[in-house]
């Protein structure tokens, strides 16, 4: 089976390779559902041409999706001269505008759409509202393949479409409903939805489909080879990957599914850490992207535990990396400077044209040609980034997976749960000093390297003295956490005060460092399901 597989492997990257294909270096600005969308450099299609991008993937309310007109199925479902009607003529508006701009930026043009997404209208007037979100239900397959010549006919500069099934947010299309039937089921679901998508796409149009495994089949290697079994592979068809399993987080174990089955995979790498302060500080992820994160050191030989190994060992199904250079999550923090999300896009972006490159000699020009560094500071730079890594798995979790990695994300904090294994919990509170120590190191560095300007300087050191800061918090909590296990009452009195203390000096950031991002909250509570200061509170008593 291996060996018919490897076969259809080489067949489909000699067709590709026919067709003049280079790899996918694709970027999406995520902005955060419901609220303004970001400012931000990469918005610009020819600030990321620059980087090294080919294509541009608009977020989910700048799809088509939500601004066909759908006349050619039935001109009462959007009736002209209705607010509904009105919402969409406007979105189409404003989505040509921006594709015109990619185009002539000479980027590609690629959507990012939630599935199975249809107007409330529409889904009123034909009453489905059980069986809209089954792509086997034969009214809702021929509405999704209307739905696809709509949004290639009115939106002529669109090239590829990306589909999102793992979940459906709706916060800002107030006239559209979503939702799917089976996310998870390959046989239901899945293989069905992506046959059709496949044979209007990339078979009837020549146009280009990537299609997410997140929350569907990204994490169970028995589903993603039944879904590669089933559908046949095309030139124009790509399955989109995180680099590790679930969400972005550091210590989830890389992706099984890379470099598996019979199709052509890309990369999604974010560059803003939602659950890593997104920017507000050093968090060089890149080389642990492309070489290899410490965390999957001990996976088993014959497994691919990075990029490099994915290139290397399968390079016929490699189709490139899909970068979010700024977004994820929900609320902040927020950036008044993209230095640390532009770092890790830019690198990644340089990579992914030419693997074989050393990702430390793209590093190294990062740093001399867009930072202006010479000399010690560039080899000063470089250890400062390596170290923000290190400092972060220690300070948020342990190289070794000891901790939930959910206790902290956006600008909130959780009160975290200590490893019920002494010996781990032993590992966790020993990291956690590690990190701290870390911290101290960058800031030092950063204060030592003669930045090319004032500005640059300031962000590069205030943003350190940030993550500093923050992680001092963190490791309090996770030693108050640990006091409190252990019915240690002096310990939960010592670690409450450096709590206090270490909010105190963090809350002081923006009377030092006007333009420093804005600061985690004591007061956050969204997706937080035991805020950390409310716990505390409770301890206080005790």
């Amino acid at each position: 089976m291996n060996k018919i597989l490897w076969g259809l492997g080489c067949c489909l990257l000699m067709e590709i390779m026919a067709r003049g294909a280079e790899p996918l270096i694709l970027d999406m600005v995520h902005h955060n559902p419901g609220e303004a969308p970001y400012d931000s450099a990469y918005v610009d299609p020819a600030v990321i041409k620059e980087m090294g991008y080919n294509g541009k993937v608009y977020f989910l309310f700048e799809s088509p999706s939500l601004a066909i007109n759908w006349e050619s199925v039935d001109p009462d479902i959007l009736p002209k001269g209705s607010a509904d009607r009105q919402w969409v003529d406007a979105k189409a508006a404003q989505i040509k505008t921006m594709q015109a701009e990619c185009k002539e930026a000479g980027l590609s043009v690629w959507a990012q759409s939630d599935l199975m997404l249809f107007p409330k209208r529409l889904i009123e007037k034909y009453s489905i509202e059980e069986t809209f979100g089954d792509p086997q239900n034969p009214q809702t397959e021929k509405l999704l393949r209307a739905q696809i010549n709509e949004m290639f006919d009115q939106f002529p500069d669109l090239d590829g479409l990306v589909v999102r099934i793992g979940e459906t947010y709706l916060h800002d299309a107030p006239y559209h409903q979503g939702a799917i039937k089976g996310k998870q089921n390959a046989e239901t679901t899945i293989i069905p939805l992506m046959n059709i998508l496949r044979e209007e796409i990339c078979v009837k149009r020549d146009k280009q489909l990537i299609f997410r495994t997140w929350r569907s089949f990204d994490d169970k290697l028995d589903a993603y080879m039944a879904v590669s079994d089933a559908v046949e592979p095309h030139a124009n068809l790509v399955i989109s990957i995180k680099h590790c399993e679930g969400d972005f987080h550091r210590g989830n174990p890389f992706s099984k599914v890379i470099g598996q089955g019979r199709h052509r995979q890309i990369i999604e790498v974010q560059c803003a850490r939602e659950y890593e302060g997104k920017g507000a500080y050093p968090n060089y992820v890149i080389n642990g992207v492309i070489e290899g994160f410490e965390e999957h050191a001990r996976m088993p030989a014959e497994q691919i535990n990075s990029l490099r190994e994915f290139t290397e060992k399968t390079p016929e199904l490699y189709a490139g990396i899909w970068t979010w250079t700024r977004g994820g999550g929900w609320g902040g923090p927020y950036i008044n400077n993209e230095m640390w999300c532009d770092l890790n896009a830019w690198v990644v972006a340089q990579w992914a044209g030419d693997p074989s490159q050393s990702e430390a000699e793209i590093f190294n020009r990062y740093a001399t040609e867009r930072l202006k560094l010479n000399g010690d500071d560039v080899a000063k730079f470089r250890k400062l980034c390596l170290l923000s890594a290190d400092a972060v798995i220690r300070g948020r979790n342990t190289t070794f997976g000891d901790m939930n990695p959910w206790w902290t994300r956006d600008q909130g904090i959780s009160f975290p749960k200590p490893n019920e294994d002494p010996e781990k919990q032993t590992r966790s509170l020993q990291q956690k000093d590690e990190s701290v120590a870390m911290w101290n190191e960058i800031v030092e560095l950063a204060e030592s390297i003669q930045w090319a300007d004032d500005q640059t300087r300031a962000h590069a050191v205030s943003s350190a003295i940030y993550g500093r800061d923050l992680y001092e918090i963190y490791r309090s909590l996770v030693y108050l956490s640990d006091a409190e296990a252990n019915n240690d009452p002096e310990g939960i009195k010592k670690w409450i005060k450096a709590y206090d203390e270490a909010w105190a000096v963090y809350n002081k950031l923006p009377e030092q460092y006007p333009l420093v991002s804005t600061l985690y909250t004591q007061e956050y509570e969204r997706h937080i399901k035991t805020p950390a200061d409310q716990y505390v509170n409770q301890l206080r008593s005790k």
